[in-house]
């Protein structure tokens, strides 16, 4: 959460940004006196020699450290000015002085690490020893007078570098880069520390070899005794301020951030054990974070050999993930789990805010983000998760993004995800859109959240296929189509439903571009949105929806008057600008799905009426629906035709042995585009593919649809449609293409056919592609039937 006196006041929240702003917006005026306000109380940067600049505000109640220690552990008091290391330190009278003296003491259960307020300790890093115990963590907390600030640790870049002279992570300083660190250590408290690691912030960092951290938290899988327990339990981190963390605007294959939890091994993560290296029962809570590099708050693994050639894997599936997507985690069960990252606010992060993945039940919400890649030129997010499971994020609002080409938006649906949900957001002004959305992911649900002005792409991205449909449910978007750059810019590789959404284009000029690839919308299902456009004309790209509307929402507040400054805990004030008045045609005109939930953005019962109306909020009108039920599923609006080749025996000239065998020609017509087949490296044209109907079968289609993701170009360049004639005992052909396949294509033209077995024969190949190509779908249809 926000400082109380750090932003404008609630009354002050509201602020009105006109739609003529251009995509390098940031925020409106109460932003920018947000941000002064929060310059007037920020530290300078600042060298060793200099004094202790002006923190941000210390709590009003007294430090934790002059209350008691109610674990039965002992309290070990530090006092940088006063103290002194021959002292015993068990007392205020007798502190230690130094945190070399910590760092030489291995603690016990129970026992607290108390700084003094208002000291600072220059040059110098905290690592105590020790683990605490279950009911009896050891704390580093303040003690001392109440009106002075934090104790202050600057550890000015004096960490040990995790990198050999070669360049090379060493196995040996990984994760010793934090003012404070802990490594293979549990059941640790840490609040109400002020932490920086850099010297000179002022100078940005641009190249060379530098990670720090203000908290680093880490397992070294090199360093445990055999039989050792791996897993790390129970940290607590809250009311610190981590700020001035520089490193290089470049990707050094190490993380670091404000708070930092990373796992390292030096060997392949084969060469470890399975169902340990990881962290359990994590709080990270009311800190604030501000002028940090590349995170505000971290997770990941940090194998040195992820991107081994053999670090890679093929799934249940059939579908190939790099090793640095990280499926890994999840078949060997190293998810870090049961971690809550709330009420944390974060100012100018260097790249990605909130960077979490390998975790499952993480609980992620009233976080605020106030820019965000500032200073990496990199792919990364506001906030967001990866390689993760059965978790949430939610109540968290994020600004002041970049304009940027690849990811850049505040949100991600990203590789590697099962059952990760976003919903109850609130993204604003973020120049490079609202959601990017990677793929190999199940269950990915974004409902109930709102966006204004991130003037981007809405959807961003879909760069490989998935194992379960994803959801966009009543989510309202208000946007400058003039601005815009589409709602989507590749192309859905599988299933993607829009149910209930509002799509608000503000421009009295420009209609919503709604792709920029031709097939884009391919898999995308569209039902019961809302598509408003302000110049009252629609895009000929606008989706086919029959049940959707083209009306004005009658929103509560003028879209143009969105709420900002108020801050996450006030979260909902931003959402209720945008519910329905009584007069909407919106309200009971949605469609109920399951994966709508059971609430809206303000905690309202859904639904009501006849319907979940569309949006955001669910009005109480007409009686309460209790229990609804699906008894019309989306799901089951698929294409009426009738696939003649649906389910019937393939052949294959060729058919790759990788994949653990699930490239087979029978994925070919299984009616599934998430699956494939795929010909063999060495395979030579024409590779033919004959699907044997059973008997004489007649048709006017052929739909044909070539496998692709983040590095699958489409590869065939061209084809031959050939029908088996039994009184010759010969393949006749029937049509033939040159210009490609790519996705979607269905071949008519050539009349009305009569065989018992259809032959497609690819005859040769795209030039510039090296890879022999790969098919997901042969679907054969009758005009009529």
């Amino acid at each position: 959460m926000r400082p109380a006196d750090i932003g404008p006041p609630a009354e002050e929240a509201s602020v009105k940004c006109p739609w003529t702003t251009t995509r390098t917006l940031r925020t409106g005026l109460t932003s920018l006196l947000a941000a002064l306000l929060v310059g007037s109380l920020a530290p300078a940067a600042h060298a060793a020699s200099e004094p202790k600049p002006v923190s941000a505000p210390a709590p009003a109640q007294s430090w934790p450290g002059n209350k008691q220690n109610k674990t039965g552990g002992t309290d070990y008091y530090i006092d940088a000015t006063l103290g002194h290391d021959t002292a015993a330190g068990t007392s205020p009278k007798n502190a230690w002085r130094s945190l070399a003296k910590a760092n030489a003491t291995t603690f016990e259960p129970g026992d607290r690490i108390l700084l003094k307020a208002g000291e600072q300790w220059q040059n110098e890093q905290l690592w105590p020893k020790g683990s605490g115990s279950e009911g009896k963590p050891i704390t580093i907390s303040a003690y001392g007078d109440k009106r002075a600030g934090r104790p202050y640790i600057a550890t000015n870049g004096n960490v040990p570098s995790p990198f050999n002279a070669d360049g090379t992570k060493n196995p040996q300083t990984v994760g010793l880069t934090g003012a404070i660190v802990l490594r293979n250590q549990q059941y640790w408290d840490i609040d109400n520390v002020e932490l920086s690691n850099d010297d000179d912030f002022a100078t940005d960092i641009t190249k060379g070899t530098y990670v720090r951290d203000g908290i680093m938290v880490s397992i070294n899988a090199d360093l445990f005794a055999d039989g050792a327990d791996t897993v790390m339990d129970h940290f607590r981190i809250s009311d610190i301020y981590v700020h001035n963390l520089d490193g290089p605007s470049s990707w050094q294959k190490i993380h670091y951030g404000a708070v930092d939890f990373q796992v390292f091994g030096s060997k392949s993560y084969k060469a470890y054990p399975a169902g340990g290296y990881h962290f359990s029962d994590v709080r990270i809570e009311n800190n604030t974070f501000e002028n940090v590099e590349l995170h505000a708050v971290q997770f990941a693994f940090n194998w040195f050999a992820a991107d081994s050639a053999d670090s890679g894997q093929y799934d249940e599936a059939g579908k190939w993930h790099e090793g640095w997507e990280q499926l890994w985690v999840r078949t060997r069960d190293l998810y870090s789990r049961d971690v809550y990252i709330g009420h944390n606010y974060a100012k100018s992060i260097g790249q990605g805010a909130f960077q979490l993945a390998d975790s499952q039940r993480m609980t992620v919400e009233y976080n605020e983000v106030n820019g965000f890649l500032e200073r990496y030129n990199a792919v990364s997010c506001g906030l967001y998760l990866w390689a993760g499971a059965d978790s949430t994020m939610q109540y968290n609002e994020v600004y002041g993004g970049p304009d940027n080409e690849y990811d850049g938006t505040p949100w991600d649906l990203e590789y590697t995800n099962f059952n990760v949900t976003y919903q109850y957001n609130y993204s604003h002004d973020n120049a490079a859109g609202w959601m990017a959305y990677m793929g190999n992911s199940s269950n990915s649900v974004a409902r109930y959240n709102l966006s204004v002005n991130d003037n981007g792409v809405l959807v961003k991205n879909m760069l490989s296929t998935n194992y379960a449909p994803t959801y966009f449910t009543n989510n309202t978007f208000v946007y400058d189509g003039a601005d815009l750059s589409s709602v989507h810019d590749e192309t859905f590789l599988s299933r993607v439903y829009f149910l209930n959404n509002i799509f608000y284009n503000t421009s009295e000029t420009t209609p919503t571009p709604w792709y920029r690839r031709t097939g884009a919308l391919r898999q995308a299902v569209f039902s019961n949105n809302d598509y408003y456009e302000a110049s009252g004309t629609h895009s000929t790209q606008e989706p086919a929806d029959p049940d959707g509307l083209r009306t004005d929402p009658k929103f509560v507040g003028d879209p143009a008057d969105y709420v900002t400054g108020a801050g996450v805990n006030k979260i909902r004030k931003a959402a209720a600008h945008f519910t329905l008045r009584k007069d909407s045609p919106l309200i009971d005109a949605g469609r109920y799905n399951a994966h709508l939930g059971t609430e809206d953005f303000l905690g309202t019962h859904l639904y009501y009426g006849d319907a979940p109306d569309i949006g955001i909020a669910e009005s109480k009108v007409g009686r309460k629906v209790a229990h609804p039920v699906d008894d019309n599923p989306i799901e089951d609006e698929t294409d009426n035709r009738v696939n003649l080749a649906l389910g019937k025996s393939v052949t294959a000239s060729s058919t790759h042995p990788g994949a653990n065998g699930s490239l087979g020609a029978e994925k070919l017509t299984d009616g599934n585009l998430s699956t494939r087949w795929a010909a063999a490296d060495d395979a030579s044209y024409p590779i033919t593919l004959d699907i044997d109907f059973g008997a004489d079968t007649t048709f006017d289609q052929v739909y044909l649809d070539e496998y692709t993701d983040s590095g699958t170009n489409p590869r065939v360049q061209s084809f031959e449609l050939q029908r088996w004639d039994t009184a010759t005992g010969s393949w006749v052909t029937f049509a033939t293409r040159d210009s490609g396949v790519g996705h979607d294509l269905t071949v008519t033209g050539f009349g009305s056919v009569t065989t018992s077995k259809l032959r497609v024969a690819l005859t040769s190949q795209i030039a510039t592609e090296q890879y022999t190509p790969s098919l997901t779908e042969i679907s054969v249809y009758r005009a009529g039937e």
